[in-house]
């Protein structure tokens, strides 16, 4: 039995500052551009502005690249474009600075930290740092058994719980939240389709690498199958995360309500951190008033849990590689948001009239 339970988090969980929200209305009111003219920078700076607690709002300056890692039973099935048990790969491929958010990153100059949660490799193959927090080796295969225990999907939570709790600590304004799996968009998809109560066909995609039509429908079985295992869990959304989830999907579900706790606003990238969000947003209805869409990933499931949430995407433009790619594309116009409504000036208050004179009134001294 688990002694964690995440509706705790609704208690735990308060909305941005909408009182500042309203000042940071009016002082865009006051800016020398027009309103409506920045178009939804200014909305961006207005909602960065509540999270932030100031108004007018503070610069990004101390974004932070996330990305939680595992393998998943699942695609042993032939249901991703990767290999089964392949997703150390990635995370190499991100270490050795080869990856789309790598080069990315290195050129904006924002940090990348990977969190092993689940990955199905040797430990000795990658750093310490990255593999030390890992919960267990791959997630099991959802169509026919458990993800994880109960304790294990607890652990995973609490692993994303105090990863939140040390970039808050380290000083880190706003997270760019990404997945290195292979695999990982099965059960994000099941999960969104259980919590949606739609069939597994509306929510299925063709993954970051892209799949034929065979693994599609072999990746649409599964799906249905995981359904029929998730429905039963529904109220529970730890148990949910042990039944179709996986460690990284559940250690990333943790993460996302501890920042809301903390208060450090973070950009989802595709569909398995929409997902996690979705499950988030299950255990404590506030929580998504903390986070963006970086983008649209093509993904159906991702469309889905992102209207559940009210969360407009920021961007569109076709990216569909994953890892935290496109959430990374998105930072530069938060940043950009931040900087317009903290330095571009307000206009000058008019000058007060003059009281008129008995002169300026056409009035005749009679004395």
């Amino acid at each position: 039995m688990s002694s964690l339970n995440l509706d705790d988090f609704s208690d735990l969980i308060e909305r941005p500052d909408g009182g500042l929200r309203r000042d940071a209305e009016e002082r865009r009111e006051r800016l020398t551009v027009p309103p409506g003219a920045l178009g939804r920078l200014d909305e961006l700076a207005e909602w960065l502005s509540a999270a932030q607690a100031a108004v007018p709002v503070t610069a990004i300056e101390r974004p932070r690249v996330v990305l939680f890692a595992g393998d998943h039973g699942v695609a042993a099935l032939n249901v991703s474009a990767r290999p089964a048990g392949s997703a150390h790969l990635l995370v190499r491929a991100v270490l050795e600075g080869e990856s789309p958010v790598a080069v990315l990153a290195r050129r904006a100059g924002v940090p990348v930290r990977i969190v092993d949660a689940g990955l199905d490799c040797d430990p000795e193959l990658l750093p310490t740092e990255v593999v030390r927090h890992r919960v267990r080796r791959g997630s099991g295969r959802i169509d026919v058994e458990d993800a994880l225990t109960i304790e294990e999907a607890e652990q995973a939570v609490r692993l994303g719980m105090a990863i939140a709790d040390e970039e808050a600590d380290s000083g880190t304004d706003l997270v760019v939240l990404g997945d290195l799996s292979v695999g990982g968009t099965t059960p994000a998809a099941a999960l969104i389709a259980a919590l949606c109560g739609t069939d597994a066909s509306v929510v299925t995609g063709r993954g970051g690498a892209g799949i034929d039509d065979l693994a599609w429908m072999r990746k649409c079985a599964a799906i249905r199958d995981s359904l029929r295992r998730a429905r039963p869990v529904l109220g529970d959304q730890l148990e949910l995360l042990a039944t179709v989830g996986g460690a990284d999907l559940a250690a990333t579900t943790g993460f996302l309500l501890q920042s809301a706790v903390r208060r450090m606003p973070v950009i989802l990238d595709g569909v398995v951190s929409a997902a996690c969000a979705l499950v988030g947003q299950r255990a404590a209805f506030r929580a998504p008033d903390w986070w963006l869409a970086g983008q649209v990933s093509g993904e159906p499931a991702q469309a889905k849990a992102l209207d559940r949430m009210a969360i407009n995407p920021l961007l569109d433009h076709g990216v569909v590689v994953g890892e935290g790619t496109g959430a990374l594309l998105a930072l530069p116009m938060v940043q950009a948001a931040a900087a317009l409504a903290a330095e571009l000036p307000e206009r000058p208050e008019p000058e007060p009239a003059a009281e008129p004179t008995a002169e300026s009134a056409g009035i005749e001294d009679v004395t």
